[in-house]
């Protein structure tokens, strides 16, 4: 008898389903959002009730934490959803996980090269800046055409390319 209550309740934590106005709150999506992952085939409800309202199991929020993550990455639905065919497609899990590891070795380059490019851009913001704090010191009767031009920046009379690219 004890055996039988104990598989009820496994049985009843197994059903804990959740509505798509649940599963929203629960990820911070819309139900709009639900309802596309679900047209592109990315979500699937695990039941429908009887009304007709769609019931996702727990795993729901655990895929659709791991689209929010694959589109931080730069992913769109679309590429998410050509990423889950391919690993469908895959005959076996060490192809599968092969697969999925070149996508994510990709991506991995690709974000490592836009870093380079914002760190690089970070240095070039910083020193527009630093020589645009020299220019309070201008004469107010600088003209805004000298501008980019005077040696006061001590930079030879060249401006950066931040500042230069402004004059016609």
């Amino acid at each position: 008898m004890a055996s039988e209550v104990r598989c009820l309740e496994i049985s009843a934590e197994s059903l804990s389903l959740l509505k798509i106005g649940e599963l929203a709150k629960k990820t911070g999506k819309t139900v709009r959002a639900i309802h596309l992952y679900e047209e592109l085939g990315l979500l699937l409800p695990a039941v429908r009730s009887k009304g007709g309202f769609r019931l996702y199991s727990g795993r729901a929020t655990t895929r659709i934490e791991w689209i929010q993550k694959l589109q931080d990455m730069g992913f769109s639905l679309t590429e998410i959803k050509v990423f889950l065919r391919e690993w469908e497609d895959c005959e076996t899990a060490p192809k599968a996980m092969a697969r999925v590891r070149e996508i994510f070795a990709d991506k991995l380059r690709e974000t490592q090269q836009t870093i380079d490019r914002l760190s690089r851009l970070v240095v070039e913001l910083n020193d527009t800046l630093t020589y645009m704090d020299s220019c309070r010191s201008c004469e107010p009767t600088h003209i805004q055409a000298e501008c980019g031009t005077c040696d006061i920046h001590g930079h030879g009379g060249k401006a950066p390319l931040l500042v230069d690219g402004i004059s016609k």
